[in-house]
């Protein structure tokens, strides 16, 4: 499998990749170094936020989602070693692409609700992959315990978001923000869907 040409991984500016010349298990490793990537931005986007939430509560539930992000990288690793692959690089992926499109959110709560928006692009995904026909079960379990995690990363993440903007005296600026983001989301995520269907439907 050559993937060393970008615009292959990521998409590029093509609008699909070519998968014609991959076999079953290429582009099994393929999606999962996707999801791979992807977990290892979100763990990394919420490195940045534990520093500015100080209180008790935000720094336990914090630390354990980061170590669920983490361990969802290793998850979707050990899978990928499993096939007998290794994790192929993701210069364009999801997150990637949702950073550019965004810029650099100004202050926690657009940091908080942007990672909303990426948990539920998370959930959304792993949910659709583990409603394919045919998916094995070794890939099944490793779908079912990452969007386990998702439900509860959401829950906290959301609620904490509002709390905050309530705290700076605005309250509807978390759905203010959690709406453009979600738009944006959409934007963005239909870039990679035709990528990724092709990859589905082989």
């Amino acid at each position: 499998m050559d993937l060393t040409n970008e615009a292959e991984v990521g998409g590029g500016d093509r609008s699909t990749m070519d998968v014609s010349g991959m076999s079953a298990i290429d582009k099994q490793v393929l999606i999962f170094s996707f999801y791979r990537d992807a977990e290892l931005r979100g763990a990394r986007l919420l490195f940045n936020i534990i520093g500015h939430l100080k209180d008790a509560d935000s720094q336990l539930k914090m630390t354990k989602h980061l170590s669920d992000e983490t361990r969802h990288a290793w998850l979707w690793t050990r899978r990928i070693s499993e096939l007998g692959g290794t994790p192929v690089f993701v210069p364009d992926g999801y997150q990637r692409r949702l950073g550019m499109r965004i810029g650099v959110p100004r202050g926690i709560v657009e940091v908080l609700g942007l990672t909303v928006v990426v948990e539920e692009r998370a959930q959304s995904r792993y949910m659709a992959h583990a409603a394919l026909p045919n998916v094995d079960e070794a890939t099944l379990e490793v779908l079912k315990a990452v969007s386990e995690d998702e439900t509860w990363h959401l829950s906290w993440i959301e609620k904490k978001m509002r709390d905050v903007a309530r705290e700076e005296g605005s309250a509807s600026k978390a759905d203010e923000i959690l709406k453009k983001y979600r738009a944006i989301d959409r934007e963005v995520y239909a870039t990679l869907a035709a990528d990724e269907a092709a990859l589905f439907r082989a």
